[in-house]
C-alpha cells in the first residue's frame, strides 16, 4: 500500500456542532476541584433543537474561588437562577437547565498524550437567557442585558433567600453518543473578566 500522509491533519477534532450560538441545556456536571484547591464543577452543554440537538456544544466549568465567582454568578443567572442574594445549590441542581452558549474552536495540546486537539470553548462570558435576543459579541458578552445588569441587582437586598429556577426542561438526553469526557488540562486559561482580573483559572479540566 502506498499512501501519501502529508495532506492528512495531525490534529485530533472533537468537534461535533459549528460554531456560533446554540439554545443549549447542562446535560451532566462533575464535581472536581482546581489546581488552587477550589471546588470546581463541569458540565456537558447539550443543544436543545434544531440541526444539531442531541449534541454536545462543549464542556464547560467554572470555580468556586474568589476570583472565579464573578463568571459563576454571571454563568447560573443566564441559566435561569434568582443570583441577587444567598443561593443553596447543588451540582444536580444544574442538570437540565437552559441558555443560549457561544461555543468556538480551540486547539490545545493534551498534556497526557501531547497530541494537538481542537474543542469547543465557551468564551468568559458567552452565555444568555434562553429567552434573550441579545447579541453574544466576539468576548460572550449579553450586550443588551449588561446595561440592565446594575439595575437588576440593586433592587434586591442581598439577604434575600434566593431559590432554583422553578421551570426546567425535564426531557431526558436521547443520545450521549458524542458526549467526549474533557482532557486535563484543558482551558485553564481564560479571558480577562469584566474587572480587570488577569486571567481566570475556571477552565474545565478534570
Amino acid at each position: 500500500m502506498h499512501f501519501d500522509f502529508s495532506s492528512v491533519d495531525d490534529v485530533e477534532s472533537y468537534i461535533s456542532v459549528p460554531e456560533g450560538v446554540h439554545n443549549c441545556r447542562v446535560a451532566e456536571v462533575r464535581e472536581g476541584r482546581a489546581r488552587d484547591g477550589s471546588v470546581r464543577w463541569s458540565f456537558r452543554l447539550e443543544v436543545l433543537d434544531g440541526e444539531w440537538a442531541g449534541r454536545t456544544a462543549a464542556w464547560d466549568s467554572f470555580t468556586w474561588s474568589e476570583r472565579g465567582v464573578y463568571r459563576v454568578k454571571k454563568v447560573l443567572e443566564a441559566l435561569g437562577l434568582d443570583v441577587r442574594g444567598e443561593l443553596e445549590i447543588d451540582p444536580a441542581d444544574l442538570v437540565n437547565l437552559q441558555a443560549r452558549v457561544k461555543v468556538e474552536p480551540e486547539e490545545r495540546e493534551d498534556p497526557v498524550t501531547g497530541r494537538r486537539q481542537v474543542r469547543m470553548r465557551v468564551p468568559y462570558l458567552g452565555y444568555a437567557p434562553l429567552d434573550s435576543e441579545a447579541t453574544l459579541g466576539t468576548d460572550g458578552a449579553d450586550r443588551a442585558g449588561a446595561a440592565n445588569s446594575a439595575t437588576s441587582e440593586s433592587r434586591a437586598p442581598s439577604s434575600r433567600k434566593s431559590s432554583r429556577s422553578a421551570t426546567h426542561d425535564e426531557r431526558d438526553a436521547s443520545s450521549k453518543r458524542d458526549s467526549m469526557a474533557p482532557v486535563d488540562g484543558w482551558s485553564e486559561k481564560r479571558e480577562p473578566s469584566a474587572h480587570g482580573d488577569e486571567e481566570s483559572e475556571d477552565g474545565f479540566s478534570f
